[in-house]
């Protein structure tokens, strides 16, 4: 799984069915790609749960998303499994099917709400228009294979 994560000041997102927006928090941008699993799944959610991404009292990075009352708008995107090597037409096949992809991300967003976080969501397959008001700005691309960060 891949997982970009932006520190924002506020995001939305909206398509003519949902239209979700979130304040202080993280705007998570999640690729699940065909050989992402659970496990993926729990290593991830904890070292974005954990992350210290937020300024303290002496302008360091060293508070999490729930020492500041945070939110999380996620946003499924299997365009971050493109493969640019070949021709100017990115290919998709590293994505995960669409069915199996949309339960892993459920169950991200599921794993992220377990801890007890705000977690508002996209609409999975379809056009979306996403807007963001990145803080910092504070972008950081989360990776995980097997269980493990790489």
């Amino acid at each position: 799984m891949k997982i970009i994560v932006q520190r924002v000041k506020e995001a939305s997102v909206s398509n003519g069915s949902i239209d979700n927006k979130i304040n202080k928090g993280y705007c998570l941008f999640v690729g699940v790609g065909k050989s992402s699993t659970e496990a993926d799944i729990d290593t991830l959610v904890r070292k974005i749960v954990n992350a210290r991404l937020f300024e303290d009292d002496n302008g360091k990075l060293n508070l999490n998303l729930q020492q500041v009352q945070g939110e999380i708008l996620s946003i499924s995107q299997f365009t971050l499994y493109a493969d640019v090597r070949k021709g100017n037409r990115p290919g998709f096949t590293n994505s995960m099917p669409p069915d199996k992809a949309n339960e892993l991300y459920e169950k991200f967003n599921d794993a992220l709400r377990d801890y007890d976080i705000n977690v508002l969501t996209g609409e999975f397959g379809t056009d979306m228009l996403v807007n963001i008001a990145n803080d910092g700005p504070v972008t950081i691309i989360y990776e995980s294979q097997d269980g493990k960060i790489v």
